[in-house]
């Protein structure tokens, strides 16, 4: 008989991006993302940091400075880009992306150029900001759907 308390593939998926946002060294926030095809196979993953080849001990972490140049907001690359640039297949297109936190609007302008038709996303607690609502707006406008996350309930079958 197989087993039947397995997780669903959202769990699944949810927790490859939850994971991923664990190599940020960002210590206010960490963000992971997962993209996944209609298949149900992992296309890409990334979390938020640095730009490669720069050194991430040199950047600023700063949420607040004197200047922009002090913070962190000009130089991190966003989970959901990294995910985006990060794919060995060279394409996403009509793929998912699990996000561990609802989309900039600039990396919803890459979620649409790039062809992910859905966001599957955990939290939205910028929900208010005029970049998630310029996210929303795109995605609306371009046929995006976004779906908050929700752990499904797992069904357990008893046999006798």
């Amino acid at each position: 008989m197989k087993r039947t308390d397995y997780i669903s593939w959202d769990e699944y998926f949810m927790g490859i991006a939850l994971f991923s946002a664990q190599r940020s060294k960002d210590s206010n926030t960490q963000v992971g993302a997962c993209i996944v095809s209609d298949e149900n196979k992992i296309l890409s993953v990334g979390y938020n940091g640095m730009p490669t080849g720069c050194n991430d001990d040199e950047m600023p972490w700063e949420r607040d400075g004197e200047n922009k140049l002090q913070t962190k907001y000009p130089f991190v690359c966003h989970a959901e880009l990294n995910a985006i640039l990060n794919s060995s297949t060279g394409s996403v297109k009509n793929s998912r992306i699990y996000v561990s936190l609802f989309p900039c609007n600039e990396c919803a302008k890459a979620i649409i150029q790039s062809g992910i038709k859905e966001v599957i996303f955990m939290d939205d607690k910028y929900f208010e900001s005029e970049e998630v609502i310029a996210s929303k707006r795109m995605f609306d406008m371009a046929g995006i759907k976004y779906t908050k996350y929700s752990r499904t309930s797992r069904i357990v079958e008893i046999s006798l």
